[in-house]
């Protein structure tokens, strides 16, 4: 595969992880809050660097930006891999992006309730929370 085939295809998954997560949330209330975690690491990197933190309104859009090309670049990587190994590249690199989905947040000081389900939110029903604006 070319180079400019892996960046299409991974750009193709990108986009269909983000409509993906975008819909769900649209259908119930367990689905994945990722933009959530994007939105605060993306806080915690404007604070880092000593910069006025923009406002949720532009906030979530630079989010879901920065996400896009960081999963496209990650996605093109199945591309190089040699044809026969690419179904377990993709494969391997689904399930680790999957595992730190879940694991990470936790680790990171984000709440597990963004990514997980609603078992996971201490005292409050994730659809109580997620009635409220989230803030990042």
């Amino acid at each position: 595969m070319s180079s400019t085939q892996a960046i299409v295809s991974g750009v193709a998954g990108a986009s269909a992880l983000n409509l993906a997560h975008q819909a769900l949330q649209g259908v119930t209330v367990d689905a994945p809050r990722m933009e959530i975690l994007g939105m605060r690491a993306m806080k915690k990197g404007f604070e880092a660097a000593g910069e006025e933190v923009p406002p949720r309104s532009e906030l979530y859009p630079l989010t879901l930006m920065g996400d896009l090309i960081s999963n496209s670049g990650y996605y093109s990587l199945v591309g190089l891999a040699k044809p026969e190994n690419a179904i377990v590249t993709g494969a391997a690199l689904g399930l680790a992006a999957g595992v730190g989905a879940v694991t990470l947040p936790g680790g990171s000081g984000q709440p597990e309730w963004t990514v997980s389900g609603a078992g996971d939110t201490p005292e409050k029903g994730v659809s109580e929370v997620r009635r409220r604006k989230l803030q990042p």
